[in-house]
């Protein structure tokens, strides 16, 4: 983990811990052939050694893919009517013998389709897009699920390669406006069809999409409060729409998700089905790039093989959050009392890791050099 992790760590865990919430972890392994071998034993020490807890024990996405299967389940294959379900979408595909009746009209929940577009397809045939990961599908497996839902389960059924994505609302429906308050960057408001469009929920190798199974996680988890990088509020829309569809065809019902037994206590109307966000501005390097994995100096475990203190690191992610006036030794226990979000409110602007600054520790200067 790099400083930018641990600045969302610290602004998540002081969010929490000052409201007397508890704070759970989750090891989000869902893309087994990316993940690092002792990956999460590196995580937990870090937060350990930092000073930031956690309530329970870790939840492994590896560990509940079951829970996804059932909940990808609830979701129509065309019209609710239909009655059909999807198959897992790997190479040993299930014969998908019931035919696709897709939505007419308005609908107020998200329906499936296989997609047999490859990447390539979806780049010839899509615009640029923001440069925060989206590129807006454009739409060819809907039309032929909408208008040859024969041809499209055929192929299903002949085995060809394909993935699920969940439909979007139409155009000028109510549905397909959605609005969130965030806490830092205030009242969001997306156009599902315009500025999202049709999203993988499982991938053509058989994995199960990262913001598919974090919804899912957020629901049976009971989470009502995240806190993530501003990069991400796109995905916050998007999300959004995972769970109206999941817990409109009877996600909690069906008791896949107790969602009301481990809800978290909030002080706010905040609830698991109706969560509140805080997205923080991104922390980059000093060519104005994110801090990623490539960043190794920033990594924790070689800041301390530098002999940097845990107290330096939190005390430099508080300044960053507006936290503290100066970057100066801190421990996250010492920062509860005056914990806020009207710095980052007042300041929406990404922070820069300038060692040309004055504010730049000696310490961080050396990492980034």
């Amino acid at each position: 983990m790099h400083i930018g992790n641990m600045v969302a760590m610290l602004a998540a865990w002081l969010d929490a811990r000052s409201r007397g919430q508890r704070m759970v972890l989750r090891i989000e392994d869902i893309d087994t052939p990316r993940v690092l071998p002792d990956a999460d034993r590196w995580i937990m020490d870090d937060l350990t050694w930092l000073g930031m807890d956690w309530d329970g024990e870790p939840v492994y996405q590896s560990q509940r893919l079951d829970l996804y299967e059932q909940a990808m389940k609830l979701i129509p294959c065309g019209s609710p009517a239909a009655g059909a379900s999807p198959d897992s979408g790997t190479a040993s595909h299930t014969p998908f013998n019931t035919p696709l009746i897709p939505p007419s009209g308005t609908t107020g929940t998200g329906w499936q389709y296989p997609c047999f577009c490859s990447r390539a397809d979806i780049r010839a045939a899509s615009a640029p897009q923001e440069g925060d990961g989206f590129q807006i599908y454009p739409g060819t497996c809907h039309t032929l699920a909408v208008n040859e839902p024969q041809v499209s389960a055929r192929r299903v059924d002949q085995h060809q390669r394909h993935s699920w994505r969940l439909a979007m609302p139409s155009p000028g429906t109510p549905a397909n406006t959605v609005t969130f308050i965030d806490r830092v960057f205030g009242v969001q408001t997306y156009d599902l069809a315009h500025s999202i469009g049709d999203s993988i929920i499982r991938r053509s190798d058989g994995l199960f999409s990262y913001q598919f199974v974090v919804t899912v996680d957020d629901l049976a988890m009971g989470v009502d409060s995240i806190v993530r990088g501003r990069d991400l509020l796109r995905s916050t829309a998007l999300q959004s729409w995972i769970r109206i569809t999941l817990l409109a065809n009877g996600f909690a019902a069906n008791g896949l998700a107790a969602v009301s037994a481990v809800s978290v206590t909030s002080a706010t109307a905040a609830t698991p089905a109706h969560p509140e966000y805080a997205h923080i501005p991104l922390i980059e390097n000093a060519a104005g790039r994110r801090l990623a994995k490539r960043e190794r100096s920033l990594d924790m475990g070689a800041l301390r093989k530098r002999g940097v203190t845990a107290e330096q690191v939190t005390g430099y992610c508080a300044y960053l959050l507006g936290l503290a006036a100066t970057p100066e030794p801190r421990t996250p226990a010492s920062l509860l009392n005056d914990f806020s979000w009207e710095p980052l409110q007042r300041n929406h602007a990404d922070r820069i890791l300038d060692t040309a600054s004055p504010q730049c520790p000696d310490w961080l200067a050396h990492a980034v050099v």
